[in-house]
């Protein structure tokens, strides 16, 4: 794939000015945006997402634009993996709503940033070091592994990484937002803000998931262009995913499961296109083992799609099925009124034995039954 410095420029330029207006309007107004506004942004990003696909189809192929598709695709799966941790992010540092907005954009574009340099250090790699694929392919099993065995995703809980521990021990911080600055002066000490906290966070969580996400694309497609192109269409709309969804991204109760094979599935396809371009001497004598299937774009796009269809369709089951349960265990207003035993004999006046079982009649007062026997009782009085 020949890709010019006039493609590269143009399709940089283009994005980051996207990423300009994006910063501009937020900065000039930091809101919650509302439901329409999420969706129509949104529907920009994966209509350009689309358009640039088949404008690579176009230009190179279609088997490029499979590529394409399949590592965009995969890195937008990732990144709602990512989205759940920002959410947790936000409950934990009780960010308000109204600058969620500027601080997703700046760990959106730290992400973009940090993945920026993985891209041109994982190309570098493999362009020197073909074995480098056996590296990445092993490190996505281990990650695959580790993933599936936490299951469901319930654990509602931020664990902090080492960085921003690092930074909470040294630097000294307060309590109060003070809108987005991230630093602030009381009593004559330059303080951070919690802003800067979550910033913080933010990036740490971003290095971290960058470790998956940049060996799974280069799994998909070894054309650094498509690379990054794939990461900046995937995390362009994900600022108005988080709000879009919120909550709803709790539903994804097998996300985790999900990525576990997803992950699996780019890591065995790594190693298998290893061998079959080894070049390390134990293994085959330094030659490519012939035997080695080579697994083709398509089929790579259709597993992608499949795994990520089937883990949604089986999260919204699952929490369906759930909620029917606690429909069916919670307790009805009858439950709520203490049953009492009465026997034959309990009432003299109003008990009687029907049928084998007891029957207790209740009358209002001042019926008039009441009243023939009020009266009954005045007549015999002496």
């Amino acid at each position: 794939m020949d890709v010019t410095p006039i493609v590269w420029a143009v399709s940089l330029g283009l994005v980051g000015a996207l990423l300009v207006v994006d910063v501009a309007v937020v900065g000039r107004r930091p809101h919650i945006p509302t439901t329409s506004e999420c969706v129509r942004y949104l529907a920009i990003y994966i209509g350009l997402a689309v358009l640039f696909g088949l404008f690579v189809g176009l230009a190179w192929g279609a088997d490029f634009a499979g590529q394409f598709y399949a590592g965009w695709i995969t890195e937008y799966s990732l990144s709602v993996d990512n989205l759940f941790v920002f959410l947790l992010i936000m409950s934990k540092f009780a960010v308000p709503r109204q600058y969620q907005q500027t601080a997703l954009l700046v760990g959106i574009i730290l992400a973009l940033v940090l993945r920026g340099i993985f891209i041109w250090a994982g190309a570098a790699a493999i362009g020197a070091f073909s074995w480098v694929f056996y590296l990445f392919g092993a490190f996505l099993v281990w990650t695959a592994v580790k993933v599936g065995r936490e299951g469901e995703s319930d654990d509602d809980e931020f664990k902090p990484p080492l960085l921003l521990r690092l930074v909470l021990r040294w630097f000294p911080s307060t309590d109060e937002y003070h809108g987005v600055k991230l630093t602030v002066v009381e009593g004559g000490k330059r303080l951070m803000t919690p802003m800067l906290v979550v910033l913080v966070a933010l990036g740490a969580t971003d290095l971290l998931f960058a470790f998956d996400s940049i060996p799974a694309i280069f799994g998909l497609t070894s054309e650094p262009y498509l690379v990054l192109m794939a990461n900046l269409f995937a995390l362009m709309g994900l600022r108005q995913l988080y709000f879009l969804l919120g909550d709803l991204l709790k539903r994804l109760v097998y996300l985790n499961i999900g990525l576990a094979v997803l992950l699996g599935f780019i890591g065995v396809k790594l190693i298998l296109h290893a061998l079959s371009e080894n070049e390390l001497p134990f293994i085959n004598g330094g030659e490519p083992v012939p035997w080695v299937p080579e697994v083709p774009t398509w089929m790579s796009l259709a597993a992608i799609v499949l795994i990520l269809g089937v883990t949604t369709i089986a999260s919204l089951w699952k929490v369906r099925r759930d909620a029917r349960a606690a429909e069916l265990d919670a307790p009805g207003p009858q439950d709520d009124v203490p049953l009492t035993d009465v026997g034959p004999g309990d009432d003299p006046l109003d008990s009687e034995r029907v049928g084998g079982q007891d029957r207790v009649e209740l009358r209002s007062v001042g019926s008039p039954e009441d009243e023939q026997g009020a009266g009954r009782a005045v007549d015999e009085r002496p």
